[in-house]
């Protein structure tokens, strides 16, 4: 998904489902999100987030999660907003500058 404004990418969204299983097949998950940084806090990545879940609805899922690094509050908070909760936390999964960074996992129910 892209959204823009004006006629300019503001940023985009992409699904995919979280494994080859079929036994997840009603689960899809955010596999990449990104907003312009010109373009933060005017409703640009809520609105990607709200058409992924009306998008993982029409593919029939149940359930949408994603992953987001523990420090990155903003989208952390965006994802609350939307529905989102924590179910999961994977400590130190990454390193990044020096320092070992926590991978959040969040999902909703649909």
């Amino acid at each position: 998904m892209v959204a823009e404004i004006d006629g300019a990418v503001a940023g985009y969204l992409s699904l995919g489902h979280p494994t080859e299983l079929q036994a997840s097949d009603h689960v899809l998950h955010v596999t990449g999100v990104a907003v312009d940084p010109a373009l933060q806090g005017r409703g640009v990545g809520k609105a990607l987030i709200e058409a992924a879940v009306d998008e993982a609805r029409r593919r029939g899922a149940r359930r949408l999660t994603l992953r987001v690094l523990g420090p990155n509050y903003t989208a952390r908070r965006l994802y609350e907003t939307c529905g989102f909760e924590i179910e999961g936390v994977l400590h130190g999964e990454f390193h990044l500058d020096g320092e070992d960074i926590d991978d959040v996992l969040m999902a909703r129910a649909l």
